[in-house]
């Protein structure tokens, strides 16, 4: 019984060996310590006209929301068209639900200008 999982072992133990060799060889090679331009917001040379941290709209982020929304979207059409003509009229019916639910969510940030760009 226990021989079924020697082979989930065996990936596990050569993760594990691969994982320890790429972290042992960029501990090897990698850049001893710091140059004066690492500790710089820029290591281009350019000097730094205004401070790094700076703030950005939340609008970003709201796009970004509604991006991966339409991605999570478009992954569920995919199954859902494979296993069309074995759903028949409940699966077409529940995808119209589905889009219908993303289509209120899309029009309320519309509305409140989530897509607008300034």
């Amino acid at each position: 019984m226990l021989s079924s999982y020697v082979p989930v072992l065996v990936l596990f133990l050569l993760a594990a060996g691969l994982a320890a060799l790429i972290l042992g060889l960029a501990q090897i090679m990698g850049p001893r310590g710091l140059n004066a331009g690492a500790e710089d917001p820029y290591e281009s040379g350019i000097v730094p006209t205004e401070p790094a941290r700076k703030r950005f709209p939340v609008r970003f982020a709201l796009v970004a929301m509604l991006f991966l929304v339409f991605d999570i979207e478009a992954v569920f059409f995919y199954p859902w068209a494979v296993v069309f003509k074995r759903l028949g009229v409940f699966g077409l019916v529940e995808m119209f639900l589905f889009i219908g639910i993303l289509l209120v969510g899309y029009i309320y940030a519309y509305k409140k200008g989530a897509l607008n760009w300034e």
